[in-house]
């Protein structure tokens, strides 16, 4: 995601828009939405919704009315009310959608707190908001190591100043409850401004960070997944996934949020499989399950003390054999029901395209005699066989 100034310059690095995230074109921007209604026009009689979406720094957004009845598109910088003095932001959405979303995301039209938009920023505004935004990352930088002077079991992961320079907003992850109060006197002697201390969760501080994932995708959490569900190692085990930490974990050390995806797929696929603690019972001994393949359809079956050897079957084969056993009848053995499931596992290519064989190499040719060496050797066998008759 990016939007046109921040292509490649002519020494081969990235220009950049040197806007982190605020350009005007709002294709740098996590967690946009599309606005599908913008094209579609009100029906006589009906006034605009007068609510807009304006967005601030890391994907944080909030909801203003515009009281004003400013003429607003997305894009436009705007100050915007907030407790003390004014923040400054984008607009990211207007119109109808926006009633969706605040229905969506539960946000009350009569709430009292209604926070209202003041004015499109002007240049004097935004140099400000943009003066305040640079002094963010060496602000963090000294915010850590005052944390650690301290001894503070905390990690100061972003710093947020409001539009106006009058409020800083630490946030910052911690395992249990930090006593903080020294650190608030430590940032005021040092940074001479109100201080804020919010705590997050550590998939809250990775949405707002942002970063790629192991897939190789920017993370779900910084683009458009905006609800954090609880994920449990269970959703792994029904996938049949190795519960290895390392591999199920995301860069904020939790579970990643992917697993959930196909959860409900898995689980209703497994609705037409035999529980897995059911036991199967022959005349040849009592089978024990060992593991199964959902988009085959497939169970291993292993005998009691035969641990090595395992015999597959089909699901609705396994349920064939446990009705047998709820009417208290056994099947010989599970050899009868056992699938083959041998396959010739030989890639066969085309050449449809004109090119060489792919497995032109595979086989060796044949090793050419040398005609010259066999000709010399016939020719000298009858001159000694002379020799010898002398």
């Amino acid at each position: 995601m990016g939007c046109n100034s921040c292509s490649t310059g002519k020494d081969g690095q990235p220009k950049g828009c040197q806007n982190n995230g605020t350009c005007g074109t709002d294709s740098c921007n996590k967690l946009t939405v599309f606005d599908w209604l913008a094209n579609m026009s009100l029906p006589n009689g009906q006034e605009p919704f007068d609510w807009v979406e304006v967005r601030f720094k890391n994907g944080r957004k909030h909801y203003y009315k515009n009281s004003e009845k400013l003429t607003l598109s997305i894009g436009d910088v705007v100050a915007t009310q907030a407790q003390f003095g004014h923040d400054v932001g984008m607009v990211t959405l207007t119109g109808e959608l926006v009633r969706i979303q605040m229905k969506r995301k539960k946000v009350s039209e009569t709430d009292d707190e209604i926070l209202k938009i003041y004015r499109k920023a002007s240049q004097k505004d935004i140099d400000i908001w943009s003066e305040y935004r640079d002094k963010e990352e060496p602000m963090k930088v000294k915010a850590r190591q005052f944390a650690i002077e301290i001894k503070l079991q905390m990690k100061i992961s972003d710093i947020e100043f409001q539009g106006d320079g009058s409020k800083a907003t630490f946030y910052y992850t911690a395992e249990d409850r930090v006593d903080f109060r020294e650190l608030i006197k430590m940032f005021a002697r040092e940074f001479k401004t109100r201080i804020e201390m919010k705590q997050v969760g550590f998939r809250q501080e990775a949405s707002r960070l942002g970063g790629i994932g192991s897939c190789g995708r920017e993370l779900c959490c910084s683009t458009w997944l905006t609800d954090f569900r609880s994920v449990s190692t269970s959703a792994a085990r029904y996938q049949q996934l190795s519960l290895n930490p390392q591999k199920l974990a995301g860069q904020c050390g939790k579970l990643k949020c992917c697993l959930n995806y196909e959860l409900d797929t898995y689980l209703d696929a497994l609705k037409d499989f035999p529980r897995t603690d059911a036991k199967l019972i022959t005349e040849k001994g009592v089978a024990v399950y060992q593991k199964s393949d959902i988009f085959k359809g497939h169970l291993w079956y292993a005998y009691e003390g035969e641990w090595s050897n395992w015999h597959i079957i089909t699901k609705d084969q396994a349920k064939e054999i446990l009705e047998l056993n709820k009417k208290k009848e056994k099947v010989a053995s599970l050899e009868e029901y056992a699938i083959d499931l041998i396959q010739d596992t030989k890639n066969e290519f085309e050449n449809v395209v004109g090119q060489d064989s792919l497995t032109r190499f595979d086989t060796q040719k044949p090793h050419k005699k040398n005609k010259s060496k066999s000709r010399n050797k016939k020719r000298r066998k009858p001159q000694n066989n002379s020799n010898n008759a002398k």
